[in-house]
């Protein structure tokens, strides 16, 4: 049971892999969630992030129950354990980089949550998707509610957490779960096409771009509308500026060269930027 992390090229892959448990999560796998994602965040080449589980048959069958009698045996466990999860999901859904799920097969329970704290979700055909909780007699923890809230909306919210029944990628797209659907067969291939064409975009861009979300995401009176417009001033200030509007005159393929950390660094060092 792991979090691997892989490197090729400006894209960093995590792989949930438990593949003999359709990728279920344990404990030390929400743990090492927080560090893969720092890993991949801190790396200057890297400008997308991809979430997907070992295997064909499941993205992740969601927490390891089966470990619940000894990790969450006493109330200080269930609290820990808890923090994980949220640790967890909070890292993927303020990862300074795009994140994808990939998705194939079985995405359930936290499993599904982690994929909901991606930015975008792709899932090719036959995929299913349920938050099983109302049939376990759990509890749902707020900060998750939130998420699906946020990004779903609180009707589809509700269908989802209020029936428990799994659903296909037709209900998945109509509820808002994925942006996209493609046949199994074309699936890896369809994946690549969408990171090859987010990492060959402009990384500051990217960068701004979801500083720029994260903070919308917040409470209006949380955001911090600095650091996104100091992100933006970096974008200005870069040779991938001009790289830009010369490849769009050339009618060519523009060449970034700048690496994804640059803009970051500019704004910590800034005294004048709002933290």
């Amino acid at each position: 049971m792991a979090i691997d992390l892989r490197k090729q090229g400006h894209a960093a892959t995590l792989t949930i892999d438990n593949e003999r448990r359709r990728n279920a999560l344990g404990l030390a796998m929400w743990q090492a969630i927080p560090e893969r994602i720092a890993e991949a965040s801190a790396d200057p080449d890297i400008r997308v992030v991809v979430l997907e589980g070992a295997g064909p048959l499941a993205f992740s069958a969601g927490a390891d129950i089966s470990e619940f009698a000894t990790v969450r045996s006493t109330p200080q466990n269930v609290a820990a354990y808890e923090h994980a999860v949220e640790a967890a999901l909070e890292a993927v859904a303020n990862c300074p980089k795009p994140t994808i799920a990939a998705i194939r097969g079985i995405c359930f329970g936290g499993g599904f949550e982690l994929a909901l704290a991606c930015d975008l979700r792709i899932a090719a055909e036959g995929s299913t998707f349920r938050m099983p909780g109302t049939r376990l007699g759990l509890g749902y923890a707020y900060s998750a509610v939130e998420m699906f809230v946020a990004r779903l909306g609180q009707a589809a919210t509700a269908e989802i957490l209020f029936t428990g029944e799994p659903f296909d990628v037709v209900a998945a797209l109509r509820l808002g779960v994925v942006q996209k659907v493609f046949e199994t067969s074309a699936f890896e291939a369809e994946r690549n096409t969408l990171v090859e064409t987010i990492s060959t975009n402009a990384p500051l861009t990217l960068l701004a771009a979801k500083r720029a979300l994260i903070e919308l995401s917040r409470p209006h009176a949380e955001r911090d509308k600095a650091t996104v417009d100091a992100l933006v001033a970096a974008c200005f200030a870069s040779p991938d500026y001009a790289e830009g509007r010369a490849a769009f005159a050339e009618k060519r393929q523009p060449l970034f060269k700048a690496a994804a950390g640059t803009a970051e660094l500019r704004v910590q060092s800034d005294p004048g930027v709002k933290r």
